[in-house]
């Protein structure tokens, strides 16, 4: 692939990019279409996409209960530095989060999206065995998209408390830098340490749900 030709096609993600962020969805879905995309393969590479985000929030969350447990146990003359790695990683959680909820967002639309193109298709089929396998095959991706967003939502509840509990204390140690502030904070270690393992065993279900999806999508696609 020549220069020239990468600068074209990152142009052309960039529009698609753009239009999708507009809620265009109409014309989004016709400029993929144009290039061999449909509202199932959209969908497939957000699920693909959601995984990885969620991958991403696991980490990051890791990494901020770990910096968090650090900061708990600190002694010294350092906490206006430990403090500001504590916010730091917390606002990487944050915007984990937020990306999380937009990209489940987005997959409910086009998911709905494709369901409604794919019934109002199956309403024109004549020929009534085929119409049958295809409806059984809608209904089976429904149930599977059902349970995949249900997961993604479930996990998503349960995220809230843990970044609003270390919003919270970053506010507090914000608040009251000094020494007898660290230790008042011991005693809620241990109850976010649980709620934190309580997300990433969601969210390693919500990935399990994710390959599930994926391979229904694509055996529906053959």
């Amino acid at each position: 692939m020549n220069s020239a030709h990468k600068v074209r096609c990152a142009m052309v993600c960039a529009l698609l990019l753009l239009v999708a962020m507009g809620g265009c969805t109409r014309t989004y879905y016709k400029t993929m279409a144009a290039f061999g995309k449909e509202k199932r393969d959209i969908l497939v590479a957000r699920v693909k996409d959601s995984k990885k985000d969620q991958q991403q929030a696991k980490e990051q969350i890791k990494t901020t209960m770990e910096s968090f447990q650090a900061l708990t146990g600190f002694q010294g003359g350092q906490l206006e530095k430990n403090y500001k790695k504590l916010n730091g990683e917390y606002e990487k959680a944050a915007d984990t989060a937020k990306k999380l909820h937009d990209r489940i967002d987005s997959i409910d639309q086009v998911s709905n999206d494709l369901f409604k193109e794919w019934q109002k298709e199956i309403d024109g089929m004549d020929n009534r065995k085929l119409k049958q396998q295809s409806a059984e095959m809608l209904r089976q991706s429904r149930l599977q998209e059902a349970g995949y967003l249900k997961s993604m939502r479930q996990t998503e509840a349960r995220m809230t408390p843990v970044i609003t509990a270390f919003r919270d204390q970053v506010t507090f140690l914000k608040h009251n830098l000094n020494a007898r502030a660290i230790g008042s904070l011991k005693g809620t270690s241990a109850k976010i340490s649980t709620d934190v393992d309580v997300l990433l065993t969601s969210l390693d279900g919500s990935m399990s749900q994710a390959d599930a999806l994926i391979q229904s999508l694509n055996a529906a696609g053959e």
